[in-house]
C-alpha cells in the first residue's frame, strides 16, 4: 500500500508561482505512477501530470497548458508540482494519487490518494 501526503498549498495572487510536494511512502513506491489531480468546486477531478520515480518518466494531460511541471526525487520519495503564472481558475484542491500502470488520467484508475492541499489564486 502507498501512503501519500501533499503539502505546499496556500493563497497566492494571480501571476505568482507555487510548488506543491507529495511525500510518497510504502513498498516499492518508486515503481508506482504518481500523478497530480485537481478538483475545483462543483467539478470532477482533473488530471494534470504523472511521473514514475524509478526512471523519472513523465506524462502530461492534454488539457494542461504547459504552465505546470512535474518532477520527482526518488531518494526522498517525493513528487513536486511546479505551478507558474497561476490564474484564478487554477483555484482547486490539489491531490496526488498513485497507481501501478500508465493509465490515462482517469481518477477511477488510481487506488491511492492523499488528503489534498488547497490552492487559492486571487485576481
Amino acid at each position: 500500500e502507498v501512503q501519500l501526503v501533499e503539502s505546499g498549498g496556500g493563497l497566492v495572487q494571480a501571476g505568482w508561482s507555487l510548488r506543491l510536494s507529495c511525500a510518497a511512502s510504502g513498498p516499492h513506491v518508486d515503481h508506482f505512477i504518481i500523478a497530480w489531480f485537481r478538483q475545483a468546486p462543483g467539478k470532477g477531478r482533473e488530471g494534470i501530470a504523472s511521473i514514475r520515480l524509478r526512471d523519472d518518466i513523465t506524462r502530461y494531460s492534454d488539457s494542461m497548458e504547459g504552465r505546470f511541471i512535474i518532477s520527482g526525487d526518488g531518494a526522498k520519495g517525493t513528487v513536486y508540482l511546479q505551478m507558474n503564472s497561476l490564474k484564478p481558475e487554477d483555484t482547486a484542491v490539489y491531490y496526488c494519487a498513485a497507481t501501478i500502470a500508465w493509465y490515462p488520467f482517469d481518477a477511477d484508475e488510481y487506488p491511492y490518494w492523499g488528503q489534498g492541499t488547497q490552492v487559492t489564486v486571487s485576481a
